[in-house]
């Protein structure tokens, strides 16, 4: 048991289940299946975290029912075929100790026909406001059948080696659709009065009991508010909680909040959101209950899970994004190695950002998401011959080329001209509800003290000097700088980019119009901040809608609302064409009317950076073996720039 976290290090008794401490690693989705099967993918993902000292591991949901095809690359848990995988995962999982429950469900009208060709089932004919697909009042016949599918899919994971199987009861789940009168308007024996409602929980929760006997281990998640008009409040789910112990049936409750259909963003809080959000929901059931009750909540840090325990809002603590960022958190925190936790920003751009794309799971600090197998802890080996890496640049590129080539047992010297590292990380966390992009440079200065790279500050190297010492490899990671569009009147001494106006101290007049050709968090927190500062902003897009790209990281919803709180005027569907003194010129891309915004003090541009080269092309044909990785390659975003240092430092 940790002295520094004795509450988060301590076991914890489930059922029969015995944990080795009370750090779980969540249900998530991974996309990892293949034929709808879990596979090797999953079995090294999860076997890292338990490897990591997760206490307890549960799945993505596995799927009960062939009615339910949410999305592509759900697994099907009813089938047999399932049985080679999940002996694979539960096999690597225990082999470190660790605990794994198979979540298991049925998304319900939070689905679409599009892959099995059939009707959405639900718990009433109400179509959900994302997928938008009228569905099936399922009727006696087929909720018999659902309620025997659960209880082949529970005896399939029992089969295939699970500890226990975890209902999925909340944020996108037929159960939750049942219990909910906003789902639920029936009025035969499984709806219309909250004991009705509950009645197909109950059904399933006896089959899968009778099938997988009195030992094994069954738990639900619940979302503590569904935060919609006529939908289960707090005190409803309370009241729920305590018929699920009054059943006699499971052995523990998760929590999760909110309907992922209506508002995902309250589901997998973005940066914005601050830490433990949700917590006040657990403590309320656990309050009201005895059954072991599960946190979440963008915990994800040790500091915090162990307050949330200490003071009794909950009995153990799911910690997603904080263990796909750092595989082994757990281990850290308990080995009094928290410095080198390599800790979550809640960015989202690559664990949900991926997913909500169709794409497997990965993560910005983490290249080795997904690819366990390769790149996993102990995987990169030593070289065989040790070089002199030089890495020119001191961004997240640069820094984490060094980290992975100084791990193989290289000799690196790491060049920055400025007086910090960090690259333009830096700068883009001064932007408002950004400053958590910070953590990634204190994560990689961390993890550098524990290899021997020299770090040159203010040094300018020339490629000269490069060249006349003749290392074995040279990685350029020089970054991007801003370039000039081609239209009028951006030379003016009133156009600025985002760089220069969150590096150099340029005061700003009254009126402000932000050109966004990003759709990111370029021009939105740059909007933000300015208006903080007591600015009229007004951003000008050309794309649909202002902050596009918000969406996939999930702040576009509640960015709009501080937008709007702030009086940021967004103008989409215009194209910039330049700018005339204090007149900017645009056109409306749909009607080809031409704009004017007059009597504009400062204009900034939100523009595509340009590759920074030229030291790169200075030095070829000059060196041994020459690199480039990150924005000197091609201007893109985090995740690019520390993939392409880790695989290049990692291939030295």
């Amino acid at each position: 048991m940790s002295k520094q976290f004795p509450y988060l290090s301590s076991p914890i008794k489930i059922g029969n289940i015995q944990l080795r401490n009370r750090v779980v690693f969540s249900a998530h989705l991974t996309n990892f299946a293949e034929r709808n099967l879990p596979g090797e993918r999953h079995a090294y993902y999860y076997g890292e975290r338990a490897k990591g000292g997760a206490g307890l591991i549960i799945t993505e949901e596995l799927s009960v029912h062939p009615s339910d095809h949410a999305y592509e690359k759900l697994v099907d848990a009813f089938s047999a075929e399932a049985l080679p995988g999940y002996r694979m995962i539960t096999g690597m999982v225990h082999q470190y100790g660790a605990r794994i429950f198979a979540q298991l469900n049925h998304n319900g009208n939070q689905g679409t026909g599009l892959y099995n060709q059939l009707a959405v089932w639900g718990a009433s004919p109400v179509a959900d406001p994302l997928f938008c697909e009228v569905p099936k009042e399922i009727d006696q016949v087929e909720i018999d059948e659902l309620i025997r599918f659960y209880a082949k899919s529970a005896l399939l994971a029992q089969e295939g080696g699970f500890d226990g199987v975890e209902f999925q009861g909340s944020h996108s789940s037929l159960l939750r659709q049942f219990l909910s009168p906003y789902t639920n308007r029936r009025r035969d024996g499984y709806g219309g009065s909250a004991e009705g409602r509950i009645r197909l929980l109950r059904e399933v929760g006896q089959a899968v009991r009778e099938a997988v006997g009195p030992d094994f281990c069954l738990g639900i998640r619940l979302s503590g508010e569904e935060f919609v008009d006529q939908g289960l409040t707090l005190n409803d789910v309370v009241d729920i909680a305590r018929s699920i112990e009054g059943m006699d049936l499971f052995n523990y409750l998760n929590t999760s909040v909110g309907i992922a259909t209506h508002a995902l963003y309250l589901v997998e809080g973005p940066m914005c959101l601050p830490p433990a959000y949700a917590v006040y929901m657990s403590s309320a059931i656990k309050q009201a209950v005895k059954l072991p009750v599960i946190t979440v909540g963008r915990i994800k840090d040790p500091h915090q899970g162990e307050q949330v325990l200490r003071q009794g809002h909950a009995d153990l603590v799911g910690m997603v994004r904080a263990q796909i960022s750092d595989a082994y958190f757990a281990r850290k925190s308990f080995n009094g190695q928290e410095e080198l936790i390599r800790g979550c920003l809640s960015c989202n751009q690559d664990c949900i950002g991926r997913v909500g794309l169709n794409q497997t799971i990965g993560c910005v600090q983490n290249p080795a998401v997904g690819k366990e197998k390769i790149w996993g802890q102990g995987m990169v080996k030593p070289a065989p011959r040790t070089k002199q890496v030089y890495v020119i640049g001191g961004g997240p590129a640069g820094m984490q080329a060094a980290l992975a080539a100084a791990q193989r047992g290289h000799r690196v010297s790491l060049f920055e001209k400025d007086h910090e590292l960090g690259g333009q990380v830096r700068f883009a966390s001064r932007l408002p509800y950004r400053s958590e992009f910070g953590d990634h440079i204190r994560n990689l200065l961390n993890e550098l003290k524990t290899v021997p790279v020299q770090v040159y500050l203010g040094h300018e190297i020339r490629s000269e000097e490069v060249a006349e010492k003749s290392p074995d490899a040279v990685i350029v990671a020089t970054g991007s700088l801003p370039q000039a569009l081609p239209v009028p009147g951006c030379d003016q001494k009133n156009v600025l980019t985002v760089l220069q106006l969150l590096t150099q101290d340029v005061p700003l007049g009254e009126k402000v119009l932000i050109v966004d050709q990003l759709g990111f968090y370029q021009a939105t927190g740059v909007a933000e901040m300015l208006a903080d500062q007591g600015k009229k902003v007004e951003i000008l897009s050309s794309s649909l809608y202002v902050g596009q790209g918000l969406g996939r990281t999930l702040d576009l919803d509640l960015w709009y609302q501080r937008a709007r709180k702030k009086q940021i005027v967004l103008t989409p569907n215009v194209s910039f064409l330049g700018v005339d003194g204090d007149t900017v010129k645009g056109i409306h891309n749909y009607s080809g009317q031409q704009l004017l915004w007059e009597h504009i003090d400062h204009v900034v541009l939100a523009v595509p950076h340009r590759a920074n080269d030229a030291f790169y092309f200075s030095l070829k044909g000059k060196v041994r073996e020459l690199y480039r990785i990150g924005d000197c390659v091609a201007p893109r975003r985090l995740d690019a720039a520390v993939s392409e240092g880790f695989k290049t430092g990692s291939a030295l």
